[in-house]
C-alpha cells in the first residue's frame, strides 16, 4: 500500500458584512475609577487635624495594640481554624483551577487512538469462509488558533477573578477579627457585670441584716425588711441572666475560633477589660482605601468584567480552527508497522458569524452591563469605606465623652450610697434613701461598662473599616 497524505483547507463563505464586523470589533476599556477618587477628600471630618501627607500605617495585627493576649491568641487561632475562612480558601484554589482551564484552552488538544477488529463469514452453499483483519493507530491533533485574543482575554479574566478571589479571602479576614475582637469584648463586659451585680448584692444584704437586727431588736418593721429583701432578691435575679449571656458568647467564640463548646472551657475569667489604644491608626483617606481588601477585591472585578466584554466583542470576528492526524491504517498485523501504511492528513477552516439572530450583540449589552455594575460596586464600596471611618471617628469621641460623664455619675452615686447607709445607721435616713441609692449605684455602674465596652468596640470598628486585619502570608501557608 503507498503511503498516503490528504491536506485540506476550507474557507467559510465571509460576506462583506461579517467583514465589516471585523473592522467594528473593539476591545473594551475599563472605565476610570478617578472620578470617585477624585471625590475623596484630603483629610478626616472628624480629624480635620490629619496631615494629608500622613502614610498608610500597617494594621495587620492591630489587635496587638489592645495589650491583652487571650484576644490576640483567640483572633490568630480563628484566622487559621474558621469554617468561613476555610471556606474562601476553597474558593480560591477553586479560582485557580478556573484559571488553568482558561490558559489549557491556548494550546492545541492532542489523543491518541488504537484499534483492531477482526471479522469472518461462512457461506453456507460454497463451504468458504472469508475472515478479515483491520489494525489501526492515529495521533489526532486539534487547535484553535487565538487568532485575535479572544482566549487570551478570557484567561485575562480569570487571572483578575483569580485575584478578587484572593482579595475577598482578605477581606473575610478583615471582618473575621473584628467579630472576634467585639465577641471577646461583650464577654469582657458580662463579667464585669457580673461581678459588680454581685458587688451590690453584698451592699444589699448587708443592708438587709442590719434591717432584720432592727426588726427583732423592735426599733423597724416587717414593711422594711420585706422591701430590703425585694431589693436584694431583684439583684439576685440579674445573676443567671448574665451567667447564660456569658455562656452564649463564649460559645460563639468556640465557633468563631473553630472549636466546639468544650474546647473553649479553660478561657480564663479576668473581668478585665483590654487597654484602649492610645494613638488611633489614622491616614488620609486615599491610603485607607489601599488597605481595604474589598476596595481591591471590587476594583479586580472590574478588570474582570472589562476583559470578559472585550472577549465577546471578539467573537464577532472569524475563528480559525486547525486539525490534523497521522496514523496507520493496515489489513495485516504483519504491515502494522510497515511506513507504507502511513496515512496523515490536515485541515484549517476558517468561519466567521455571517447571522445569529442577535445574539452576539445581546451577549456584548450583558457584558457592558455587569461592567457597568462592577464600576457602581466598586463606587459604592468607597463610599461605604468613606461612611464607616467617620463612623468609627465620631463614634470614638462620642462614647468617650459619654464615658467620662457616666464616670463621675458612676463615682457620685458610689458616694451617694455610702453616705445614704452611714446616715441610715446613724438615723438620719431612711430606708427607701437608701435602697433608691443603691439602684441607681447599680444601674449607672452597668450603663459605665456598657459604655466602656463600646468606647473598645468603636477601637475595632475603626481598624476594620481601616482595613486592617489581613496578611499576604496567611493565603500561600494554607493554601
Amino acid at each position: 500500500m503507498k503511503r498516503t497524505y490528504h491536506t485540506t483547507f476550507t474557507l467559510s463563505f465571509i460576506t462583506l458584512s461579517s467583514a465589516a464586523l471585523i473592522g467594528c470589533a473593539t476591545t473594551a476599556s475599563v472605565p476610570e475609577t478617578s472620578e470617585i477618587n477624585q471625590r475623596i477628600p484630603g483629610t478626616w471630618s472628624n480629624k480635620p487635624q490629619t496631615s494629608s501627607k500622613a502614610k498608610a500605617t500597617n494594621l495587620s495585627k492591630w489587635w496587638k495594640r489592645f495589650d491583652d493576649p487571650v484576644l490576640t491568641d483567640l483572633i490568630q487561632q480563628a484566622l487559621k481554624k474558621n469554617t468561613d475562612i476555610r471556606s474562601t480558601l476553597s474558593a480560591i484554589r477553586q479560582a485557580r483551577a478556573e484559571l488553568g482551564l482558561a490558559n489549557a484552552e491556548l494550546w492545541p488538544s492532542i489523543n491518541g487512538n488504537l484499534g483492531a477488529s477482526n471479522s469472518r463469514v461462512d457461506d453456507l452453499h460454497s463451504d468458504n469462509t472469508v475472515s478479515s483483519e483491520n489494525y489501526n493507530a492515529s495521533i489526532d491533533a486539534s487547535w484553535e488558533v487565538d487568532l485575535f485574543g479572544q482566549q487570551a482575554k478570557y484567561l485575562e479574566a480569570s487571572k483578575a477573578e483569580l485575584a478578587a478571589s484572593i482579595e475577598d479571602f482578605y477581606d473575610a479576614q478583615v471582618a473575621l477579627a473584628a467579630e472576634v475582637a467585639t465577641t471577646y469584648l461583650n464577654l469582657r463586659s458580662n463579667e464585669i457585670k457580673l461581678n459588680i451585680v454581685k458587688e451590690n448584692i453584698s451592699t444589699r444584704e448587708h443592708t438587709l441584716k442590719i434591717i432584720q437586727w432592727q426588726e427583732q431588736a423592735g426599733e423597724n418593721d416587717a414593711l422594711s425588711t420585706k422591701q430590703s429583701l425585694s431589693t436584694v432578691e431583684q439583684a439576685r435575679a440579674q445573676v443567671p441572666d448574665l451567667e447564660q449571656d456569658i455562656e452564649e458568647i463564649r460559645n460563639s467564640l468556640a465557633i468563631l475560633t473553630g472549636h466546639t463548646p468544650a474546647e473553649l472551657k479553660t478561657l480564663k475569667t479576668t473581668a478585665k477589660f483590654p487597654e484602649a489604644p492610645e494613638q488611633l491608626a489614622l491616614t488620609i483617606p486615599a491610603n485607607t482605601l489601599e488597605q481595604r481588601p474589598d476596595i481591591r477585591s471590587s476594583k479586580r472585578k472590574i478588570d474582570a468584567a472589562a476583559a470578559n466584554l472585550s472577549a465577546t466583542e471578539l467573537s464577532r470576528l472569524p475563528t480559525l480552527n486547525l486539525t490534523g492526524s497521522i496514523g496507520i491504517d493496515a489489513f495485516k498485523a504483519g504491515n502494522f508497522f510497515d511506513p507504507k501504511q502511513t496515512i496523515a492528513n490536515a485541515i484549517a477552516s476558517l468561519s466567521a458569524p455571517i447571522w445569529d439572530a442577535g445574539r452576539i450583540s445581546r451577549n456584548i449589552e450583558i457584558q457592558t452591563e455587569t461592567l457597568t455594575q462592577a464600576y457602581l460596586n466598586y463606587e459604592a464600596t468607597v463610599l461605604s469605606a468613606l461612611s464607616e471611618v467617620e463612623n468609627a471617628l465620631s463614634s470614638i469621641d462620642h462614647l468617650n465623652e459619654e464615658l467620662e460623664i457616666l464616670q463621675r455619675a458612676s463615682l457620685a452615686a458610689s458616694e451617694a450610697t455610702q453616705l445614704a447607709q452611714f446616715q441610715y445607721e446613724s438615723g438620719e435616713s431612711d430606708l427607701l434613701t437608701v435602697l433608691a441609692t443603691q439602684r441607681t449605684e447599680l444601674e449607672l455602674d452597668q450603663d459605665r461598662i456598657s459604655t466602656q465596652a463600646e468606647v473598645l468596640q468603636a477601637h475595632v470598628e475603626l481598624y476594620k473599616a481601616l482595613g486592617g486585619g489581613w496578611s499576604t502570608s496567611s493565603v500561600f501557608t494554607q493554601l
